[in-house]
């Protein structure tokens, strides 16, 4: 899922001095499920925004809403309904970055700001904590290292084994808390007793399948055959 992570509440106001009437809007998919853009944190923000305003003695309305996706035009025209139908001025939008684009589109001459940073595409590990797991890079190679990324977990993005920071299975950027990812790829394939895998050097990578390419475009022009 995509992991994102609240921007500074500061920062968020600033956005915000030269409106009247706002919309904070929430996502009930990724950054609900890591607790950054639900509809308790549509809440807290909101509530925040009246009392910083309140104490600089400006009075502003702060309105609410949270919908199931910001990224389906599907799920956001009750949105654009409402920023239409009540004359809100601005959008502060707790969606990933997705969301904040996808929006924007689709608003007019309505300005919308991102309440979030959209840091990467993550797993949970326990409660509260998410770990990067994928880079989206558009050419999948981990059929080769065993189903684990090099590119996103490896601090040095190495495709053919470990740097010579490597030590003790842990990776040099952080000894604590960062496992060596050639090492979790080496212990994988050899409990699949696929370590001759290891033997099979990876190409340069293409990046042009990564945002380097420019943007990037999915089609599915029939699903399903049904004859």
């Amino acid at each position: 899922m995509i992991v994102a992570d609240p921007k500074p509440f500061l920062q968020v106001k600033g956005y915000l001095e030269d409106f009247q009437k706002v919309l904070v809007v929430g996502c009930g998919t990724c950054t609900t499920v890591c607790l950054s853009g639900g509809e308790a944190e549509v809440q807290i923000l909101a509530s925040g925004l009246r009392i910083a305003f309140g104490k600089d003695g400006r009075k502003k309305t702060i309105l609410e809403g949270c919908v199931q996706r910001q990224c389906d035009l599907e799920f956001i025209v009750p949105v654009l309904s409402q920023v239409e139908a009540e004359g809100i001025d601005a959008v502060v939008s707790l969606a990933c970055g997705v969301g904040v684009n996808f929006l924007a589109d689709r608003l007019g001459n309505i300005p919308i700001f991102p309440g979030l940073d959209t840091t990467f595409y993550g797993a949970n590990m326990q409660q509260g904590l998410w770990a990067e797991m994928c880079a989206g890079c558009g050419s999948c190679i981990v059929a080769y290292t065993g189903g684990i990324c090099p590119v996103a977990r490896c601090s040095k993005h190495l495709l053919n084994g470990p740097c010579g920071g490597s030590e003790k299975g842990k990776c040099e950027v952080d000894p604590k808390n960062i496992d060596c990812v050639w090492q979790l790829i080496y212990d994988r394939l050899k409990r699949l007793g696929r370590l001759e895998d290891l033997r099979n050097l990876l190409p340069a990578k293409d990046w042009s399948t990564a945002s380097d390419g420019g943007v990037r475009r999915s089609a599915r022009e029939q699903l399903y055959d049904v004859k």
